[in-house]
C-alpha cells in the first residue's frame, strides 16, 4: 500500500555518501526532500541533482535538508558527485543513500517488496524509482510526486510546493492553483466569516466558498 499524505514516513538507517543517517534523526525539526533515482551514472538523474545542488542557497532558506537515494552503493556515488559537480559548476553539498539491497525504495514503495536488482542490471530494472517526497519537521508525509525515467523533474515546482506548503502550515491557509509567494491565498472552508475577518482581516468571496485574502508573513 502507498504511503499517504499525513502519514509518518518510514524510520531507518543507512550510509550515504556522506557517512551513516538514521533518518528521523537526520531530518532533526526540520523540513526535508528526499528524491529518488533509479541508477548512478544516469543522463536524466545527473541533471537532476546538478539543479538541486544549484538551489542549495533556496533550500537552506527555506529550513528545507534535501536527500537522494540511488541503488547503487557508497564508491558509486563519490564518483558520480565529480561527474554531476562537473557538470553542473555547483558542490554537491548533499548526501546520497546507498540503497543497494533497495531496502529505502521498499519501505517508500518505489519497488514491489519481490523487487531484486539482477546482475548486468540497467536503470529499467529499478525505474520506479523515480520520486520526490516531501516531509515535514513532524517526519510525516506532506507531498509526494513520481515521473517516469524520461521526463527530468522540475525542481522550481518543487519549490514552490515547498513554499506552498510551509506557508499553509504555517497560517492555517491554503493556496491556488500556481500560488506563488505574495500572492493571495484562500481561507478554509472550516474557517467561519468572522474568525476569518479576525484573523486575517478583510477578505474578498468570489464565490461564497471561494474567499481570497493576503498572504500572512
Amino acid at each position: 500500500m502507498s504511503l499517504r499524505i499525513n502519514e509518518t514516513v518510514p524510520d531507518f538507517e543507512a550510509s550515504t555518501s556522506q557517512g551513516p543517517i538514521r533518518f528521523h534523526d537526520w531530518i532533526g525539526d526540520d523540513w526535508a526532500i528526499l528524491f529518488s533515482h533509479p541508477k548512478d551514472f544516469t543522463p536524466v538523474c545527473t541533471t537532476e541533482f546538478g539543479a538541486v545542488a544549484r538551489l542549495d542557497a533556496e533550500w537552506k532558506k527555506r529550513g528545507t535538508k534535501v536527500i537522494g537515494v540511488s541503488v547503487d552503493g557508497v564508491e558509486e556515488h563519490k564518483g558520480w558527485i565529480d561527474d554531476i559537480e562537473t557538470y553542473c559548476g555547483s558542490d554537491v553539498g548533499f548526501p546520497i543513500i546507498a540503497d543497494e539491497d533497495l531496502k529505502v525504495s521498499k519501505l517508500f514503495n518505489m519497488l514491489p517488496a519481490e523487487a531484486y536488482l539482477p546482475d548486468g542490471r540497467t536503470p529499467a530494472d529499478s525505474a520506479t524509482v523515480r520520486s520526490v517526497f516531501i516531509i515535514g519537521p513532524d517526519k510525516q508525509l506532506k507531498l509526494s510526486m513520481t515521473y517516469p525515467m524520461n521526463v527530468g523533474r522540475n525542481f522550481g515546482e518543487i519549490l514552490r510546493a515547498l513554499d506552498a506548503l510551509q506557508t499553509a502550515a504555517g497560517h492555517g491557509v491554503a493556496t491556488p492553483a500556481d500560488w506563488r509567494v505574495g500572492e493571495d491565498v484562500i481561507i478554509p472552508p472550516t474557517v467561519s466569516d468572522d474568525d476569518a475577518r479576525a484573523r486575517f482581516g478583510e477578505f474578498e468571496a468570489p464565490l461564497p466558498y471561494v474567499r481570497k485574502t493576503r498572504q500572512p508573513h
